[in-house]
């Protein structure tokens, strides 16, 4: 698909150390988004990109809940991606209605912009924080929403107003829900992303912690991946639709130590586990149904774990060396 007149912004991760953090999505984001004939605009907070961007991607240093900024932007942006999260620790109560409204009122008032501008817009969700406990697998989109933390209420609390502002102001938006992310720019000991940690660790000659005696069992997908199926729902997704986007694999951590130790070994590297108590806290498996998005937009992940696993391996080697 052609679209040399299409102008998309994306507004980008606000933090790193949010659940389910986006490694380099933006940059696979805006590769693929060129790659369809459109210009890319990235709105993020940092003041330089931590990475290169290509030729055709505009890069802007601000903070997405100036309203006067968004309303610039979307005076010549047609499409709107947005990932961006403003997170902090939710200890407390107090916490909790911060986070909230550091991110409820942003996203509203994008929400109305775009209405009035006609833009169409992704909504960048969260598959496990926002279905919670699964009552079946692989999960599909009709599942019961049930969040057990402030993440996933506000992410599912973002999706029920982007749907309001449908069916009231005419909001032309499709909401994506990612499986668990991995790959290159993952931070590792970041608190979240049980992948980029488990290999820093064994990288560093410390060991991996597996709390339980299997761990949890997640649906890993490589960022790339991802990415495609982000611009999939953009091009072919159905409007005011929410679509899973996940392998449909589920692995425990215990599985993914398996598959670290053999590529560990394969660097002369000795691979150490430590066996915790089982956390309470943790949703204890997530893997989801993508057969949506692949029946609308013929979708369906390129990447295998293995692969994906060398590639995170090479990323993280490079930066330890760094």
């Amino acid at each position: 698909m052609k679209n040399d007149l299409v102008n998309t912004l994306i507004i980008d991760v606000e933090n790193i150390f949010l659940p389910h953090s986006m490694p380099l999505l933006s940059f696979y984001l805006s590769s693929q988004l060129v790659s369809t004939g459109r210009s890319v605009t990235i709105l993020s907070k940092s003041t330089v990109p931590e990475y290169e961007l290509f030729d055709q991607v505009e890069y802007i240093a601000g903070d997405f809940s100036q309203l006067s900024l968004i309303r610039s932007l979307l005076k010549t942006h047609q499409e709107v991606i947005y990932i961006a999260y403003t997170v902090v620790p939710s200890s407390t109560e107090n916490d909790s209605l911060q986070e909230l409204m550091q991110n409820l009122t942003p996203a509203i008032q994008l929400f109305s912009e775009a209405a009035k501008t006609g833009a169409k817009l992704v909504l960048i969700s969260t598959g496990g924080m926002v279905y919670g406990e699964a009552l079946e697998l692989p999960i599909n989109e009709h599942h019961l929403t049930k969040p057990i933390s402030s993440y996933g209420m506000i992410k599912l609390t973002l999706e029920n107003y982007a749907y309001l502002y449908a069916g009231t102001y005419g909001l032309k938006y499709i909401c994506v829900r990612p499986s668990n992310i991995y790959g290159e720019g993952q931070r590792p000991f970041s608190g979240q992303g049980f992948i980029a940690t488990a290999m820093m660790s064994a990288i560093k000659g410390q060991p991996i912690q597996i709390f339980g005696q299997q761990g949890t069992i997640r649906d890993y997908i490589y960022v790339s991946d991802l990415a495609s199926g982000i611009v999939n729902a953009l091009e072919y997704g159905q409007l005011s639709e929410t679509y899973n986007i996940g392998s449909g694999i589920g692995l425990s951590n215990l599985e993914v130590f398996n598959v670290i130790e053999v590529l560990m070994h394969e660097i002369n590297c000795n691979v150490k586990v430590s066996f915790l108590p089982e956390r309470g806290d943790d949703l204890k498996v997530n893997i989801l149904d993508s057969t949506k998005l692949q029946a609308h937009s013929g979708w369906a992940p390129k990447v295998e774990f293995y692969d994906g696993m060398r590639l995170t391996r090479a990323w993280l080697s490079k930066i330890e060396n760094e």
